[in-house]
């Protein structure tokens, strides 16, 4: 089938790549990697992702995240420039190689297991630590190493080796970029580095002490020698599964939010796959990690690409701009980058969502502890305490012992929350419990504990009905808890009557021996109610 080149499809690949070209040299500033090694990057995910993604709005290409997390890893190395960049391609392909396993596995699913306060926050965190080591760059001063709070005193505390041509620069091409947001149609970033490279050369900047990119050799990958130590491999794969994770949050949340603002359809394991090729072909050519960023996502969007054409016709631009100016890109001073490291982040740096998180009262903790992790202890280890402590509520929301009073809601078969809904009545000689959270080996003992407790404070009920509504499954310790609270209701004279049992659940009990518990669980709180009332009434009719 013939392929049709739409005219939007070639503007917003032309603009999307003029977007890629500086974001791409300022990311591996980052990640203190040659510039070509993001450039090439950038062209294969946005190929790669053009055949197998699909949002037309993705952008895959390096990310300020990833380069940050690069950043970390490479610190931690004393290997040969040629050695680094090889280690960082094998990490780059455990990257792609995690990524297609979660796509086989249909991991996609677990998209959502970090929360996104956590997530938010750690974005936060990170975009304030990446924006502080731009700092340096953009007052002229040339070594600067440290936290973040060292490297602010260090440059407060040394004013007098401050650059004010390279403030000026700086200064000039933030305001500039600033202005041209407004016009999302211009490539602002190109815009101030061509400008960067005329004012540089013009002036001579470098003879004036302002830093500058240097040279990038499109053709300097794949340098012996081939050779790393297996310890080396071992310490690098480590920083793989927080890339995949960083990545795929940051890539899926630009994806999806794209998508149901256009009424899109996306499939998490799809994008998965795309990504994990993405990587493998970045990996190819000794590229940084890929992903879809959200500032590039939303240039994108701006732009209005009609079809995934558009990332392909984006990643030529930008091999066709790297070729015919790639001589020029020596003069970028780095303040300009700085620049637009700093302005590419102000979506993050946004503390919007954390403000509405705190006016909710519900997760600003959350994030702002994540943001503190990134500060405090770094990329990496600040990215395993956000994990963790995405886990650590997540395991603490189903534990705790939430058990509902319900009551009926006039004459009808809706059954409420008594504490919420004060017209909901009880049902007289019963009681009608429902824990709030499904059944597991972390709560079951806790939450069925809490409901033997709010039994025994009625001893003139005989009758109990237990609405497992939220368990569609059982572990055998949950089921085991179960049993165990059965045969203890009957003990003291008590029969429970269960409600809203799923299937699932019924053939666990009868695998477990609870033939009875099965011939009293029902499939609604009413048939449950009327189940209770006819074994109360057929009592009473016996002499």
């Amino acid at each position: 089938m013939p392929v049709t080149v739409n005219r939007r499809d070639v503007i917003a690949g032309l603009s999307i790549a003029g977007l890629m070209l500086p974001e791409a040299i300022a990311y591996s500033g980052i990640a203190g990697v040659p510039a070509q090694h993001a450039i090439l990057a950038a062209i294969m995910g946005c190929i790669v992702y053009a055949f197998f993604g699909q949002s037309r709005f993705a952008v895959v290409s390096p990310t300020s995240s990833s380069a940050a997390i690069l950043a970390a890893m490479l610190a931690t190395l004393s290997v040969t420039p040629a050695q680094k960049m090889l280690l960082v391609a094998i990490t780059v392909a455990l990257v792609g190689v995690l990524f297609l396993l979660a796509a086989v596995t249909r991991l996609g699913a677990l998209s959502s297991v970090i929360s996104r306060p956590v997530l938010r926050g750690f974005a936060f965190g990170l975009a304030i630590l990446i924006t502080i080591k731009q700092l340096p760059s953009l007052f002229g001063i040339k070594e600067t190493t440290g936290e973040p709070l060292a490297i602010l005193l260090q440059i407060l505390s040394h004013p007098q080796d401050w650059n004010p041509d390279s403030i000026a620069v700086g200064v000039i091409a933030l305001a500039v970029l600033l202005l041209l947001r407004r016009r999302p149609a211009i490539p602002g970033s190109l815009v101030v580095i061509v400008a960067g490279i005329a004012v540089s050369i013009l002036l001579n900047l470098q003879s004036r002490g302002v830093a500058v990119v240097g040279a990038i050799d499109l053709a300097g990958i794949w340098a012996g020698p081939f050779s790393v130590s297996l310890d080396d491999v071992a310490h690098v794969a480590r920083f793989a599964p927080p890339l995949v994770l960083i990545l795929f949050a940051e890539s899926w949340g630009t994806v999806r939010s794209f998508s149901l603002r256009h009424g899109e359809s996306v499939d998490s394991n799809r994008e998965l796959r795309a990504f994990g090729l993405a990587n493998i072909a970045s990996a190819a050519v000794q590229g940084m990690p890929v992903g879809a960023g959200f500032s590039a996502g939303a240039a994108s969007e701006a732009v209005g690409p009609q079809s995934r054409l558009a990332s392909a016709i984006a990643a030529i631009g930008l091999a066709a701009f790297s070729l015919v100016a790639s001589g020029w890109f020596a003069f970028i001073p780095q303040a300009v980058l700085a620049a637009v490291i700093a302005v590419a982040l102000l979506h993050a740096l946004d503390p919007t969502p954390i403000i509405r998180l705190w006016r909710l009262g519900n997760d600003a903790y959350l994030a702002l502890a994540a943001a503190a992790s990134v500060l405090a202890f770094g990329v990496l280890n600040g990215m395993l305490v956000a994990v963790a402590l995405s886990f650590a509520v997540f395991v603490r929301r189903l534990s705790l012992p939430h058990v509902m009073h319900l009551g009926r809601l006039g004459d009808s078969h809706d059954f409420v929350d008594i504490e919420r809904h004060p017209d909901a009545k009880d049902v007289s000689g019963m009681i009608i419990l429902r824990p709030a959270q499904p059944l597991f080996f972390g709560n079951a003992e806790p939450i069925l504990a809490a409901v033997t407790k709010r039994i025994a404070a009625r001893p003139e009920l005989r009758v109990a009905i237990l609405s497992l509504e939220e368990t569609f499954e059982l572990d055998s310790t949950a089921l085991d808890a179960l049993l165990e609270f059965d045969a203890s209701m009957q003990h003291s004279g008590i029969v429970v009557y269960y409600a809203r049992v799923h299937d699932h659940v019924r053939d666990l009990l009868l695998a477990g021996g609870g033939n009875d518990m099965v011939a009293r669980s029902n499939f609604s709180v009413d048939d449950a109610v009327t189940a209770a009332m006819r074994r109360e009434e057929s009592h009473a009719q016996q002499p």
